[in-house]
């Protein structure tokens, strides 16, 4: 058996052997490591209004007495004001927040760009 195939098998078998929880962290760790391109869409009713590009991750906020999350999330990414997808001269990279109960909005990943 290769040494590739081998180290193949015994990646499987010990992420198999996690809980779904530390897959998930896993995962995540892995994502934040390689990064992303994603796209935050800010939505008021059916109408898009916002949008952040070039975002690499959203992060969940945490109290600071404690570990308990709070309701809302928050990143850095491009505000694209022309709603066009693309930096355009002028547009810049903002730190930027939205509640997880009041915010309708959809985030993923920039479907033209790596």
């Amino acid at each position: 058996m290769s040494v590739r195939l081998y180290l193949s098998v015994i990646m499987v078998a010990g992420l198999s052997a996690c809980t779904q929880e530390t897959q998930n962290k896993l995962g995540r760790a892995i994502q934040n490591w390689t990064g992303t391109n994603g796209v935050l869409e800010i939505y008021a009713g059916d109408k898009l209004v916002r949008r952040f590009i070039e975002i690499d991750k959203l992060s969940t906020a945490v109290s600071t007495q404690g570990n308990s999350a709070r309701p809302y999330r928050f990143g850095y990414g491009v505000f694209d004001e022309n709603l066009n997808m693309h930096k355009d001269p002028g547009e810049k990279k903002v730190y930027f927040e939205f509640s997880d109960y009041s915010t309708p909005y959809v985030f993923f990943e920039h479907p033209h760009r790596g």
